[in-house]
């Protein structure tokens, strides 16, 4: 029963992938609007993914107003479409993802920003891009832990992803994102967490055998103001650790 589940949820996750990318190249050169259809399509695409893998959303806290800087954990590429079906915003990506196919074209057509973790230089250029997001309106959500975690703490925050915003006195929101699992021979680390050396289709694909989970959202009451980007990252991970409850 498992493995039909999956391949049902892999056919219509593709199928709806390629389908709402097509939909948004057309309507692309139709639709003066830009950014709107945009948010449109990514928000039909982060909550097909969210209806299509079954996943249980439960929501603690306030959620934030664009335009919004967010910091949050991160376990898995589940998070992407699990927080952008509850807030309007786009995300900071890892640099790598520019050179997957099709992924690497949908990502950045869909407003995102890519930075180069291992460029130090790149990180300004980033900020930059951030801060005319902000301008623009959008929400902007980043992972500052630099890579997906298993779920059993979370990893220290780069300050260096927070230069702009100390700088500027940047107001940053926070989140926590974690999952349950309701199964005994599965826990949420293996089948949903993203943090060994397994192919992202593979991992895509036990992941969709799931029948019973959920995700955790819980949003800080209050933002984060702060100078010194050091400060100011440490600052952000103990009020996201606080929040933070470890996957199991």
């Amino acid at each position: 029963m498992k493995y039909l589940r999956a391949t049902i949820r892999f056919i219509l996750f593709l199928c709806s992938s390629v389908g709402l990318y097509s939909t948004w190249f057309i309507g692309d050169f139709l639709i003066p609007n830009k950014q709107y259809w945009r948010q449109i399509i990514f928000r039909t695409w982060a909550n097909w993914f969210v209806k299509i893998s079954g996943i249980e959303i439960e929501i603690i806290g306030e959620k934030p107003k664009p335009p919004f800087f967010l910091v949050s954990n991160h376990l898995s590429y589940t998070d992407i479409p699990t927080l952008r079906s509850v807030i309007e915003s786009v995300f900071v990506a890892k640099g790598e993802i520019e050179g997957w196919f099709f992924a690497g074209w949908t990502v950045r057509d869909m407003g995102n920003i890519f930075i180069n973790r291992k460029n130090p230089r790149d990180i300004p250029r980033a900020g930059a891009d951030i801060l005319k997001t902000l301008e623009q309106g959008e929400g902007v959500i980043i992972f500052p832990e630099g890579t997906s975690t298993k779920g059993e703490e979370v990893f220290p925050f780069n300050s260096s992803f927070f230069e702009f915003a100390a700088k500027t006195d940047l107001p940053i929101h926070y989140a926590s994102i974690t999952y349950q699992v309701n199964d005994e021979k599965k826990t949420a680390s293996d089948a949903i967490c993203w943090w060994d050396d397994t192919s992202f289709l593979l991992h895509l694909w036990r992941f969709f055998q799931l029948k019973d989970f959920k995700a955790i959202i819980s949003f800080g009451c209050k933002t984060v103001v702060n100078p010194n980007r050091k400060e100011l990252a440490k600052e952000l991970w103990q009020k996201v650790n606080e929040k933070f409850i470890p996957v199991i």
